[in-house]
């Protein structure tokens, strides 16, 4: 019986030239993870982590829903009232079960990536894992486990409203060798239908000292608040509303009537809403280019299907799925009206639902111009899409629509500080597809120059576009 072990240090490695090509030039370069949930207070703290199952288990909606598939009662995921020890347990007892599940392939890559544990997780060897992480983790801060896995430059996610100062104390710390800048994730500004919308805006007040009394003390403030985060090193925008979005035919003047009659506790219409957000999409899209920035959208997700997980849990309890909004119109309408103004940043979109990977593909296509190589980029595989068949597709995908050696590849999307083996995972899983058509006679056995592509899609190219100042 011809097996192959499992997680080598050739796993997904179907080739010699797979081999040659990781781990000749993509193994050991840095990482650029330009997208993430991870929080900078932790980082700007420092402290030892000291328990695996605080850095892997809280707030990592991914191993909740396989939890919950497990049948394992809601206080062993989330709940207050059980030990670190009985979640990471009832964790191990569920990881079996994930078997071709990508949590499988990650938790063991993760394992031995950071903690050289190469037993398979499970509750047989569940204590001695255990034991044997937290050891680890004891003097390891987070600081020091981004080093560990070469993270250059780590980009988080951050309200407006933000003040910044444990990115500010990153900095300043000559001993955190990882760049951490924020993000710019304005969300929170297009809910003017929601009823805590004029409390945040007394949020935006405090960091700003700006009385909104207007519309346009309101775009003041959003424009004092970009020039804060550029400051601060800021490069990216995101957006990220679980729910289906369309642009409309707006004039300022009647937006700021609906900015207006919000202030003044009156409910607005869906035309209303659209409206404002439709103007709110293109005031930001202009200032994003007016500094230089990349914009990003995240789009597709229906959020929050679980009531009563939310009331129970809260957001971000794991219970989003891959929505089924149209999402043609609005990108075209968007891009299209801000590139006709020669004000479209570089942007990247990242599409949910895996049946529209050509829709978002050849949308960023429509829009490529000689501003930068690869400006409007459809990003990696996203969420529910951030596994083996998943990044296989959007790869193929982006061969066949676009450029793929112009990608600035891999992201975590994550909150936990062991992530990063994700970054080595789509290594693995690129080099290997190039390696396929070069076994396939598809394309050049040109290893040199296979290898130089690689290199540009898992980092250089990430350099080129980001341009995070040193």
């Amino acid at each position: 019986m011809n097996s192959k072990p499992f997680i080598t240090e050739n796993f997904l490695l179907q080739s010699e030239v797979a081999q040659v090509l990781y781990h000749e030039y993509a193994k050991d370069l840095p990482i650029i993870d330009y997208h993430n949930h991870l929080s900078p207070k932790e980082i700007a703290e420092d402290v030892p982590v000291k328990n695996i199952t605080t850095a892997w288990l809280h707030g990592d909606h991914y191993k909740w829903r396989g939890m919950r598939a497990n049948g394992i009662e809601e206080k062993y995921i989330t709940g207050s009232d059980t030990s670190q020890k009985e979640k990471f347990l009832k964790w191990a007892e569920t990881v079996p079960y994930t078997l071709r599940n990508p949590l499988f392939h990650w938790t063991h890559l993760e394992l031995k990536a950071y903690f050289g544990i190469e037993d398979l997780l499970s509750p047989k060897t569940a204590e001695a894992v255990y034991e044997k992480a937290n050891a680890v983790l004891e003097t390891k801060t987070p600081a020091q486990l981004l080093e560990d896995m070469k993270v250059e430059v780590v980009c988080t996610t951050d309200d407006p409203t933000d003040d910044l100062e444990y990115h500010k104390q990153i900095s300043e710390n000559a001993c955190i060798s990882t760049k951490v800048l924020p993000t710019f994730r304005a969300d929170a500004l297009f809910f003017i239908n929601k009823d805590n919308f004029l409390s945040y805006l007394k949020k935006l007040e405090t960091s700003t000292t700006i009385k909104i009394n207007t519309f346009n003390d309101f775009l003041n403030a959003i424009d004092t608040r970009i020039e804060f985060f550029n400051s601060h090193g800021c490069r990216l925008s995101d957006f990220g509303i679980g729910e289906a979005l369309t642009m409309v035919d707006y004039n300022e003047a009647e937006v700021s009537k609906i900015f207006t009659k919000k202030l003044n506790g009156s409910s607005l219409s869906e035309n209303e809403v659209n409206k404002y957000r439709s103007f709110l999409f293109v005031f930001l899209g202009k200032k994003y280019h007016e500094y230089d920035w990349i914009q990003q959208y995240h789009l597709g997700p229906i959020r929050n299907n679980n009531s009563l997980l939310l009331e129970q849990v809260g957001l971000d309890a794991g219970v989003d799925s891959i929505g089924d909004f149209p999402m043609a119109e609005f990108m075209s309408k968007l891009f299209d009206t801000l590139n006709a103004t020669n004000q479209l940043a570089k942007t990247i979109t990242y599409n949910l639902n895996p049946s529209q990977n050509e829709v978002f593909a050849t949308m960023m296509g429509n829009f490529q111009n000689s501003d930068a190589p690869g400006k409007m980029q459809w990003g990696s595989g996203w969420w529910f899409l951030d596994q083996k068949d998943g990044m296989e597709k959007q790869l193929n995908t982006l061969s066949n629509m676009g450029l793929l050696s112009r990608f600035v590849g891999m992201l975590t999307d994550s909150r936990s500080f062991l992530s990063f083996p994700r970054h080595d995972y789509f290594r693995r899983i690129l080099c290997n597809l190039l390696a396929e058509d070069v076994n396939n006679g598809l394309v050049p056995n040109d290893i040199e120059f296979l290898g130089e592509m690689v290199q540009d899609i898992c980092y250089n190219n990430a350099v080129n576009y980001f341009k995070f100042k040193n």
